[in-house]
């Protein structure tokens, strides 16, 4: 008789969907934490300007841009973040850009 190993069974959605698609798959997980990244910084471009109490065609006339770009900047979807337009919207909303690089070995959240 083979000596199968078995898995827990869970319930947990985001574990099972980590366990199916990403474990064990390294580009996967890549895509993974740069999908999250594209995510995390076109949340906080509309979160900032929905605080700044602004339209985006009003936070792009600050900016010096269209209002197509900051839509699109504002797309998770969106993989064309630069630093310099991310420092140009900081200055425009009186904020400024923190960068932080962290162990490529930290697991992402899935989820």
């Amino acid at each position: 008789m083979k000596n199968i190993r078995k898995r827990n069974p869970s319930s947990d959605a985001a574990e099972i969907i980590h366990r199916r698609y990403y474990e064990g798959r390294p580009q996967r997980l890549a895509e993974l934490a740069e999908a999250e990244a594209n995510d995390t910084v076109a949340r906080k471009i509309y979160e900032l300007r929905k605080r700044a109490d602004l339209t985006q065609e009003q936070l792009a006339k600050l900016v010096g841009t269209t209002t197509s770009v900051i839509s699109r900047l504002e797309d998770a979807d969106y993989e064309g973040h630069s630093l310099a337009m991310l420092r140009r919207i900081a200055k425009a909303l009186n904020k400024r850009v923190e960068l932080r690089f962290v162990n490529a070995s930290r697991r992402t959240k899935v989820a």
